[in-house]
């Protein structure tokens, strides 16, 4: 098995996207055994069976979330990597899935305002550079009384917990372009969503929300 490439500690949107790059064939086999231990494929059914009309997904990787929308959602996604886009090109072909795919930015997504349904964000915001304004452009492009779902392993309310992931977190960046102490719930509620449900598990490192976004249809 080969060494994970380095990423340098600044984290800069042009050397997250080299990393994944690098990455991408690997990424499906690499998290199988995080996907077991942390519960994610429930967290994953849950939070994409919330989605409805048109829904942008954020950071979508592999495209595992792409089985488990509804069959009336009208699915886009972007991601930063052009190789992560080709493993979620295939898998949309596998099964038969229609959607838009593009490779984009989430801190300055080329869509107008108020464009979709619902936006999702699954476990993406850990290694975007700037999670602050990747939110803030997700309910940029949300219509109004829309729904944000957020699915992400985040900074854990147990001291314990907590003060390992900062211990262990100057690794995860350097190595793996990878957040451990971030709590996107607290940029939703600047954002001034309307926070619907939070559930936690796995120790409170993962995190499932749902939020609306204030104002009429």
């Amino acid at each position: 098995m080969g060494m994970l490439p380095v990423v340098p500690r600044e984290l800069t949107t042009e050397r997250v996207r080299s990393y994944w790059e690098r990455f991408a064939p690997r990424y499906d086999r690499s998290i199988r055994f995080w996907e077991r231990v942390l519960k994610m494929p429930e967290g994953r059914r849950s939070m994409a069976s919330r989605a409805t009309g048109d829904v942008l997904e954020i950071g979508v990787g592999t495209g595992l979330n792409l089985p488990l929308y509804g069959p009336d959602v009208r699915l886009s996604a972007i991601d930063l990597s052009p190789a992560m886009l080709a493993q979620a090109r295939r898998r949309a072909s596998e099964i038969g899935r229609e959607v838009d795919l593009r490779e984009g930015d989430a801190q300055a997504l080329d869509f107008p305002d108020e464009r979709f349904d619902t936006v999702v964000f699954s476990l993406c915001l850990c290694s975007i550079p700037d999670d602050r304004q990747a939110v803030a452009e997700g309910v940029r492009v949300l219509k109004p009384a829309g729904r944000m779902l957020l699915l992400e392993h985040v900074r854990s309310p147990s001291r314990i917990v907590s003060t390992g992931q900062r211990l262990v977190e100057p690794l995860s960046l350097r190595f793996q372009a990878d957040h451990l102490t971030r709590e996107p719930l607290e940029h939703l509620k600047a954002e001034g969503m309307e926070i619907e449900e939070v559930h936690r598990w796995a120790w409170g490192i993962m995190e499932r929300v749902s939020a609306r976004k204030l104002g009429q249809t």
